[in-house]
Order: structure tokens, then C-alpha cells, then sequence
């Protein structure tokens, strides 16, 4: 029987605007033959799916018959199922509104806040950006003295970026096989900057905005500041599953998909090129614009680095994309250099929001990243292979001290996605401190709060022997206790 006292869906949900299907569910389920009794078997498979994010938050689950043909099982086991769920806090009910999902109350986070603390001498897991090396930096400063002299009588207002970068970021686009002119390329203050920009134009409060789940944290903060619904997308170990998403773009009709297809940030998973096409087909089908982060596209470790998405798009659909990039995980994020690349014409209406704000990035910056990207040849390769070592390490290291652990190697990017068996992350993160390792619960990466408590995302961004270190605290960490004491915890970001 539904719970007349329960929390109703949120406002513009009691539509079934974000609804799952009773053959899309069933195909997620695990076969309850043999399993007695079955509908605790099935309740218990649908609470972990929730927990994993795989199943958003606040969406309508099937109607009871309709999940009942789709698993071939009766009703009465079907409604016995959301009973349980009901009871243990997974699911809600209102009378004419159906089951929602939703998180047992001892679940919700108290919210805190992620900001910058002062340095101190702890291994810091939780921003996963690497260094530049100390001569590169040397080098490129003694080539940009004397260009910078040359722009030092100009008034240094620039507000879609020095001509010479934008150029130079073009010309990167096309080398990599989507033809591009400067007049498609606006540079920022890197890829949040470029975001922010961007859901400050197209989107108005309350907007839909499909958003993968995990994802980027200070991506998903932004789109929560911009008070725009999220429309969730699960990746799993495996990636994407193009049917949820092509059925996401279907019934929520979003006006904007923020994706990061290459190597994502935290799972490391790529998107197969024929994922791409339909991808593109399915925002085409919508008229949605799909705003593709690339920050981590160049960091290619096992596979050929890939083109970019838009070059798959068909005449006339590569102006539904707007690219955004960064030298903040190739180079080095003290830069504060990104880019975004759109239509001419929304690169005008842009930088004109830019004004607003800001009238210009730093000269000076702007052409150490013109140096650097010109030098990406000679660069670039020497931080893949040591990118390489330093994952081999953190595995190794994950193998040797905490063998129940399990993640899958990632083709790139800068992280391991890490499956700990069991909802203790936020736990271990907060006991972590104690033993002078920062790290986030896989609960900051959620689209909803509450769900991957079993995970935590594991930068290989230090020296091989500082992961060794870090993956022995944390073990011993683990060995520690089930409670934490309370931590004076300062907040911070998450890169």
C-alpha cells in the first residue's frame, strides 16, 4: 500500500518526466530464479543499483504490472518488492503519483562544503592534477620575455582571448580532424570557466540538464548553482549505456547535455566511437546542445587519443556542440588557460557575457600556454609515461595492501575508479586525515547525494613511492575501526 506520509517527488517530477521503464529495469536486474525469497532478492538488487547510481534518485520506478511482465514474475512478488523498498527508505509513494526512488534518511550527507584549505602535509588524493615540470616552465618563461614586452604598449584587454592563442587552439582542433577557424575559439579562465559561461547563456532556472552520474564534482556544483534540474546518465565500469541515454533525451527533451566522453573523470572509461554517432543522432532528434568536455582527451595512455566528438557529427549537427578544454591536466592548472569551441556566433554572445565579469585573461599566461602547446610534441609524451608508471604503482600497491579492493584500468586519464564492497568510503575518507592521506568519498562525484559510498576516485598524479605511502595509510586506515571519530575537517575543491 503506497505511504501517504512519504516525501513527495520534487516539483515538475509528478509529471514522470524522468520515469524508468519495466524492460530498461528488468535488463539491469539480476535472474531471481533460484532465489528464495524472491522479491527480497529483487528488492536488494534494486537498493544496490540505487547506491551505485546506476538507478538516479527521484525517479519513477514501473508500474507493478508493467515490471511484473517484464521479469515474467507475479504481481503480488512485484508489489512485495516495493513494499520492501518502501520499508527500508529506497522508494516512496503517493496515492495517483506512483514509486519514486529514493535514500534511507541515515543516508543523506550533512552537506558540507568543499573549499581550498592551507596547504599542510598530507598526501592530497582529492585534486587530481599533476605538475609541470620545473625547466619546461624555466624555458617557456625565458621564450615569452620579450613577446610580452611587445604587447606591454596595447591596453592587454582581450576578451576572447589573444589572437595568437585562439589561433593556435584552432589549429589544434583541425590537426586533430574537426576543421576550425579562430573565430570558433574563446579562451578562458579553463574548462569550469567555460562551462559556467555557457550555462549562464543557454539555460534558465529550472532548465533540464543531462548530466552523466558520477561526474566531475565543480561541473555538477555548477549546474546546481544555476538552479538547473539534472537529468542523470549512470557510467558504470563499462560506460555508457546509449539506450538510457537516448530514452533520457527522449522523455526529458534537456536543453543541455554536459559529457566528458573521453576518458571520464572519475570512472577513466572512453565512448566507442559508433556511441558517439548515436549520441549526436539523439541530441539532433531533441535539439539539445550537448557541451563535451575534454580536459582529459590528450592523456591517452593504452589507445590512440581520440578525435574530437563533433568531427563524427553529420553537416549541419556540429553546431549543436560547444567543446570545452584545458591545459589544467596536460600542462598544469597554475595556468588557468582553457578554451571552448562553438559556433562563430555563440562565441560572440559569449565573450560579450564574459565583459560582465571579466574583461580578459592574463596576457602573460595566455602566452606561457602558446609556448607549451607549441612544445605539446616534446612535452606531452614524457608525462604519458610517467602517467603510466605512476598507475602501475598505485595498482601494484592497491593489490598488495587492500586485495578486496577491486577497480578496472583505465585506457587514460588520471585516476582509478575504486569499488570498495562496501558503503565505507565516506567513512575511510574522514579516518583517512588521521593518517595524513585527503581523499573524497565517491559521494561527491554523485549526481544525487547519498549514493557511491562504496567508491572513491584514486589519482595517479604523484611519484610512484607517495601512492605506495598513501595506499599503506589507507589501509591501515581501514584496519582502524567501522566508526571514525568526528574530524575537524576543513573543506575543499575537488579538481
Amino acid at each position: 500500500m503506497a505511504d501517504s506520509n512519504a516525501v513527495p517527488p520534487p516539483r515538475g517530477m509528478e509529471r514522470g518526466d524522468r520515469a524508468l521503464g519495466g524492460r530498461q529495469l528488468a535488463a539491469m536486474l539480476p535472474d531471481p530464479v533460484g532465489a528464495r525469497p524472491a522479491y527480497r532478492h529483487l528488492a536488494r538488487a534494486i537498493g544496490a543499483l540505487i547506491l551505485d547510481g546506476r538507478i538516479a534518485l527521484h525517479v519513477r520506478l514501473p508500474a507493478e504490472r508493467e515490471l511484473a511482465a517484464a521479469l515474467n514474475t507475479s504481481r503480488a512478488t512485484v508489489t512485495a518488492v516495493y513494499d520492501l523498498l518502501r520499508e527500508r527508505g529506497y522508494a516512496h509513494s503517493r496515492q495517483g503519483s506512483g514509486t519514486w526512488t529514493d535514500l534511507p534518511e541515515g543516508r543523506r550527507p550533512n552537506g558540507v562544503n568543499r573549499l581550498l584549505g592551507t596547504a599542510d602535509t598530507a598526501i592530497d588524493l582529492a585534486r587530481a592534477a599533476p605538475g609541470l615540470p620545473g625547466q619546461a616552465l624555466v624555458d617557456a618563461l625565458a621564450q615569452v620575455a620579450p613577446r610580452l614586452a611587445d604587447h606591454a604598449h596595447t591596453p592587454g584587454y582581450h576578451p576572447y582571448g589573444l589572437p595568437e592563442l585562439r589561433a593556435a587552439v584552432a589549429e589544434r582542433f583541425t590537426r586533430r580532424g574537426l576543421a576550425t577557424v579562430p573565430e570558433q575559439i574563446l579562451v578562458t579562465s579553463g574548462a569550469q570557466h567555460a562551462l559556467t559561461l555557457v550555462l549562464g547563456l543557454l539555460c534558465r532556472p529550472g532548465d533540464r540538464v543531462v548530466a552523466e552520474n558520477p561526474s566531475y564534482p565543480n561541473a555538477l556544483d555548477a549546474l546546481r548553482r544555476a538552479r538547473l534540474r539534472t537529468v542523470p546518465v549512470p557510467v558504470t565500469d563499462t560506460g555508457w549505456d546509449l539506450d538510457v541515454v537516448e530514452s533520457a533525451f527522449r522523455q526529458a527533451v534537456p536543453r543541455l547535455a554536459y559529457l566528458i566522453p573521453d576518458f571520464h573523470n572519475p570512472t577513466g572509461c572512453l565512448m566507442p566511437d559508433q556511441e558517439r554517432a548515436r549520441l549526436l543522432r539523439a541530441a539532433r532528434r531533441s535539439g539539445t546542445w550537448l557541451v563535451v568536455d575534454e580536459t582529459l582527451a590528450d592523456l591517452a595512455l593504452d589507445v590512440p587519443a581520440p578525435p574530437p566528438l563533433a568531427s563524427r557529427a553529420a553537416p549541419g549537427d556540429a553546431g549543436q556542440v560547444i567543446t570545452v578544454g584545458s591545459m589544467s591536466k596536460t600542462h598544469w592548472a597554475g595556468l588557468r588557460i582553457g578554451w571552448l569551441r562553438a559556433p562563430a556566433r555563440l562565441v560572440t554572445e559569449l565573450a560579450g557575457q564574459r565583459v560582465a565579469t571579466d574583461m580578459g585573461g592574463s596576457v602573460l599566461d595566455q602566452l606561457l600556454a602558446l609556448t607549451l602547446l607549441a612544445r605539446a610534441g616534446e612535452l606531452l609524451p614524457p608525462r604519458l609515461e610517467q602517467l603510466r608508471e605512476q598507475r602501475a604503482a598505485l595498482a601494484a600497491a592497491l593489490t598488495e595492501h587492500l586485495p578486496r579492493w577491486t577497480w578496472r584500468l583505465p585506457p587514460g586519464g588520471l585516476s582509478l575508479w575504486v569499488d570498495l564492497g562496501e558503503p565505507v568510503a565516506p567513512a575511510l575518507a574522514e579516518r583517512a586525515r588521521d593518517y595524513g592521506v585527503r581523499i573524497e568519498g565517491g559521494g561527491a562525484f554523485a549526481t544525487d547525494p547519498g549514493v557511491f559510498e562504496q567508491r572513491l576516485r584514486i589519482p595517479y598524479t604523484t611519484p610512484p613511492d607517495t601512492l605506495r605511502e598513501a595506499v599503506r595509510r589507507m589501509a591501515a586506515a581501514l584496519a582502524d575501526g567501522p566508526s571514525p571519530k568526528p574530524a575537524d575537517r576543513r573543506p575543499h575543491w575537488i579538481a
